[in-house]
């Protein structure tokens, strides 16, 4: 691996041991064996060939959505942010993204070219990779409504691009070829124009009075039950502001558990299964998890 990490030193980093605290919107998690950050597609693609078949692999962009435990990643991380952040507008209706863009920058992108129904994305805090991953969603809107096409690669380094009848998603879920991680997609926006730059500031604006934003979270914990919101039954049941540790249920939103400067991984985990046991007792509700949680408890790898 250490041949693989000098012909890349120019153009990529590969770090080994690296703590994903560095890396994840929580600001926590354990160390990672491998840490990839790609700078263009060959790069990617000669890692992804060098690794054996037996060595996890994980993706991730902003690091959000995601909680990595305190023992941290047996396996390999590639990091997508460093590659190429390319928005092109196809024609009238069809927009191709790369994966690492923000998909709060898809959506100013998408405000000025008037394409309306993708005003939404405005309120995903993570990458499209991730997006598309669990096709992410907010306003009303799902990532997945709007796919023409993606692009992946496989642990062998190929890529494919793949129709939108190849994958099936739904409420935060997405199945599809396995062992396949999303470079990009070409969406289709061909409703209504609404996605003026007024609407979008309005939604930001709202989004900024409604979420605890500039504090370490991950974005919603828990996925919506039908017909509710898991924020209300949180704050049903008496939980806003519950802590274990440095982990604390937010006051301005309570489907937010936000680091508030000393948290740990197993703080986070450990508030969350409280409020899945306590919101269940108190409302009958099962919480189900929208974040990822990967990797090892402290102590586990030893």
């Amino acid at each position: 691996m250490s041949m693989v990490a000098e012909e890349m030193a120019d153009a990529a980093a590969l770090l080994y041991d690296e703590p994903m605290a560095a890396h994840t919107s929580w600001r926590v998690g354990g160390p990672a064996d491998l840490f990839f950050t790609p700078a263009r597609l060959k790069d990617l693609k000669s890692f992804l060939a060098t690794l054996p078949d037996a060595r996890p692999v994980y993706f991730i962009g902003l690091g959000s959505n995601v909680l990595v435990r305190d023992g941290g990643i047996r396996g390999a991380v590639v990091r997508t942010s460093a590659l190429p952040k390319d928005v092109v507008r196809l024609d009238d209706v069809r927009v191709q993204v790369a994966a690492g863009v923000p998909c709060a920058a898809l959506a100013r992108r998408c405000a000025r070219w008037k394409l309306g129904p993708a005003v939404f994305l405005a309120g995903i805090p993570g990458t499209v990779g991730g997006a598309l991953a669990m096709n992410a969603g907010a306003f009303g809107g799902e990532t997945w409504d709007n796919v023409d096409s993606v692009t992946t690669i496989d642990r062998s380094g190929a890529v494919t691009t793949r129709a939108r009848t190849e994958f099936s998603s739904g409420y935060r879920t997405v199945e599809g070829p396995a062992n396949e991680w999303f470079l990009g997609a070409t969406f289709r926006f061909d409703g209504e124009d609404g996605s003026d730059p007024s609407t979008l500031r309005g939604m930001l604006r709202r989004r900024g009075e409604t979420q605890p934003l500039g504090l370490p979270s991950a974005g919603s914990v828990f996925r919506n039950p039908p017909g509710n919101f898991a924020g209300r039954l949180i704050e049903r049941a008496g939980l806003k502001g519950a802590r274990v540790g440095g982990a604390e249920v937010s006051e301005k939103h309570a489907n937010f558990i936000i680091n508030t400067g000393s948290a740990t991984a197993a703080d986070i985990e450990r508030l969350i299964d409280k409020l899945r046991v306590e919101v269940e007792q108190r409302t009958g509700v099962a919480l189900e998890l929208e974040v990822r949680v990967l990797g090892e408890h402290a102590g586990d790898a030893d």
